[in-house]
């Protein structure tokens, strides 16, 4: 099972690219599938206050991962923006219907903008309009 979500030839380039863009987030954490896959987390307490935003990253990735389950294709960037999209757009919705933006915000506010960068220009346009919690 690990070769499936984690050392197959076809999801290793993605998750680099997954790690690529924690980096972009100045999110320093070893490239290691028990972070990816268990959430376990080193120890190191500087790197405590990225367990907010690195769960919607991984978890948006290990969908993307299922949803090419039997493709031979390295899973698409762009999907994987797309989910993290839908996530953020989900959180956004509840956290302004319960009246708790600022949580919302702490975890977001740095991922909009290199989400982004990161979705192709077509995509973009579609998404942009999403794109609130930067104005705030």
């Amino acid at each position: 099972l690990l070769h499936c979500w984690w050392e197959c030839k076809l999801v290793q380039p993605f998750w680099k690219t997954v790690w690529r863009f924690l980096k972009t987030l100045t999110v320093e954490l070893p490239y290691d599938p028990a972070i990816a896959l268990l959430g376990i987390y080193p120890r190191d307490t500087g790197r405590l206050m990225h367990r907010g935003t690195c769960p919607p990253v991984v978890i948006a990735a290990l969908s993307t991962i299922a949803k090419t389950w039997e493709e031979p294709k390295c899973p698409s960037t762009d999907e994987w923006i797309k989910k993290m999209w839908f996530i953020y757009t989900m959180e956004y919705s509840m956290a302004m219907r319960n009246n708790e933006i600022w949580p919302c915000v702490a975890t977001w506010m740095d991922l909009e903008g290199v989400m982004l960068s990161e979705i192709s220009q077509a995509e973009k346009d579609k998404y942009h309009m999403f794109a609130r919690i930067g104005g705030l």
